[in-house]
């Protein structure tokens, strides 16, 4: 097989042992690279009922398919274990450059068994792959260990690590690579913490053999020239996903003050326009990027003064609107604080709103949170919180723990404002503005997720690209944001799409939105990178069969329908403000569609046997 490095690395680290493994091709023909590999090893390697910070949870880092290719945004990676916040599957992605490096060096993924007795970081140098002490690193962040691994290795190599959160065991810790690109979900970074792995250093000075080497020019050419002439591109570049603060105000659907409305009267503040006028330093590309979606941006003064990666649309939203905090500077310098320490900003601005909202009820008070004071906006007080979570100091150890875990040891009613799925805190995505979103976020695997479906076509405009996917049967009610009808379809069509390309290493932008690449696409890539044949069926029930294969996942450690849920809040309680006034999220409606549609109990969500049997999993169905 051609467009990979050819082998998967397995690190025991109970034992100090790296065992090199040819790439499964068996496994890689029913489930590709990336999150489909990762989903059979570890649905496999993982005993149910552990604890995912115990030794007996195994972490996987893969690369995907077609990561490395110069297929537009082919810069891919996924880690995997199971995840210490939700203590269901935990899947986290990123983009940038260290997944091509390590495919330079001859591997495609690495496996971590068991836990270290002390602090350790992986070595790989092409062939040479050790395990070296950690000891003069930990404790350090994660710009201190880049700098220091690069310093000693080279600066051409490229370093994967945790910061202090991960050390910490903050629930929502984040695995970084690149300095400022982070697998944030999940809370993965925390995993590699209790494995006592601090890092990966990695350099590869080998090359990635393609399959058809005339054709591939020729068809990455065409690849090239059509992501260039799309529409969205030129704005992509500007802006990254920062200006999606003024589209989601404007479409009810910024989430605010934890979640009670979707309308932010600070919006302008935190904008892309104003991050993009006032703090841009310039755009940033990751591995064969067009669209530079990456920033690098600057506050030159004061007290948030800072250099570095800027945030993306899910940090304005979370560390700003959803506190009701307008500072942009306050934004930008806690979004670069996440970053250095390792942390998830959806988690992290949305359990901090949490508080913040419990305190405006007056069920939290600065007896509970050691004088700290939670008013809605309080920059000072995001930031300083920040700091806190990570290094678990004071209120900030019980905010480590997520929002669903600190309100239960809170108690005193603050539940009923935790705005979680599966304990995991749903994104900056108001779903009474928009009714597959809110599917969307009780279905996918990992928990709370936009990610793992990404529905955006029903988000703007996008009727030719539905009428193109689905039908013109289904329109206009599956591109109306606020009609629930035929989203249970296109979330689970989305759900076998956006799986797959996680699996071969490609962006979402650009395969979902802009509608730029599809299946026909992806199997013609394969085809001249790698040498492998698929059909669009084939590739489609390949995406059907990873998210089947994720559920069994979760079932086996009793997930259902019962959990598949929204807080009452987006359910119950109508939208006070803005252009979805008045909506709710018709959850049972769409949950009922998309159980039908996926061939799953409707009682129970759990697959049927028919639907198992075609897909190749029914051994794999838990027996209880």
């Amino acid at each position: 097989m051609k467009g990979v490095g050819g082998e998967i690395l397995w690190v025991n680290l109970t034992k100090g042992e790296v065992e090199k493994r040819p790439i499964p091709e068996d496994i890689v023909k029913k489930y590709l690279l990336g999150a489909g590999y990762l989903s059979k090893v570890l649905y496999d390697e993982i005993p149910p009922d552990i604890d995912p910070l115990s030794p007996k949870n195994v972490l996987g880092i893969a690369t995907g398919l077609l990561t490395g290719s110069m297929f537009p945004q082919a810069s891919r990676i996924v880690v995997a274990a199971l995840s210490p916040l939700t203590n269901v599957w935990g899947e986290s992605h990123s983009a940038g450059f260290w997944g091509t490096e390590i495919k330079l060096a001859g591997y495609d993924a690495v496996l971590f068994t068991g836990a270290s007795k002390d602090p350790v970081y992986l070595n790989i140098r092409d062939s040479d792959v050790t395990l070296e002490s950690a000891e003069d690193i930990w404790g350090s962040d994660v710009f201190e260990t880049d700098d220091y691994l690069r310093e000693k290795y080279g600066r051409k190599s490229r370093v994967l690590a945790i910061g202090q959160a991960g050390e910490n065991l903050v629930r929502f810790a984040a695995v970084m690579n690149d300095r400022d690109r982070a697998s944030a979900r999940s809370g993965l970074g925390a995993v590699m913490g209790s494995k006592k792995i601090k890092a990966i250093s990695v350099r590869g000075t080998g090359k990635i053999e393609v399959a058809e080497p005339i054709d591939y020019l020729r068809h990455m050419d065409e690849f090239y020239r059509r992501m260039l002439a799309n529409p969205f591109t030129p704005e992509r570049a500007r802006y990254g996903t920062t200006n999606l603060v003024e589209l989601m105000h404007h479409i009810g659907r910024l989430p605010s003050y934890n979640m009670r409305q979707g309308v932010f009267d600070g919006y302008e503040a935190i904008s892309g326009e104003t991050i993009t006028k006032d703090y841009l330093v310039k755009p940033r590309a990751d591995w064969s990027c067009l669209q530079r979606c990456g920033r690098f941006t600057a506050v030159p003064t004061g007290p948030y003064c800072y250099e570095g990666g800027s945030p993306e649309f899910e940090s304005q939203s979370s560390l700003g609107s959803r506190c009701g905090n307008d500072n942009v500077e306050s934004v930008l310098y806690s979004h670069h604080l996440a970053n250095q320490y390792g942390m998830d900003t959806i988690s992290l601005g949305a359990t901090i709103s949490w508080a913040m909202e419990a305190w405006d009820e007056g069920l939290l008070t600065a007896e509970d949170t050691g004088g700290i004071d939670l008013t809605w906006g309080n920059h000072e007080t995001v930031v300083k919180l920040t700091k806190m979570i990570a290094m678990r100091e004071g209120f900030g150890d019980v905010l480590a723990e997520g929002s669903y875990r600190a309100a239960q040891k809170i108690g005193k009613g603050t539940e009923k404002f935790v705005m979680t799925v599966k304990k995991q805190e749903i994104a900056g995505q108001e779903p009474r503005a928009q009714k597959s979103m809110g599917l969307a976020a009780v279905t996918a695997a990992r928990g709370a997720d936009h990610l793992y479906s990404f529905p955006v076509l029903d988000e703007a405009g996008f009727d030719d690209e539905i009428r193109e996917r689905f039908g013109e049967e289904y329109l206009p009610e599956m591109a109306e944001r606020l009609n629930p009808t035929y989203k249970g379809i296109m979330v689970k069509e989305c759900e076998d799409y956006m799986v797959m390309i996680e699996s071969v290493g490609l962006c979402k932008y650009g395969t979902q939105i802009p509608p730029e690449f599809y299946y026909e696409d992806v199997a013609l890539a394969l085809r001249i990178h790698n040498g492998l044949v698929f059909t669009r069926e084939e590739l489609q029930t390949i995406g059907e069969r990873i998210v089947n294969l994720n559920r069994l996942f979760n079932i086996r450690l009793g997930i259902s329908r019962k959990d598949d849920q929204l807080p009452k809040r987006l359910t119950d309680e109508p939208a006070p403000l803005g252009p979805n006034k008045g909506e709710v999220v018709e959850l049972n409606q769409m949950l009922d569609e998309y159980y039908e549609y996926r061939g799953w109990d409707i009682e129970t969500g759990i697959p049927f046997d028919t639907t198992l049997r075609r897909l190749g999993l029914l051994d794999d169905k838990p027996r209880r």
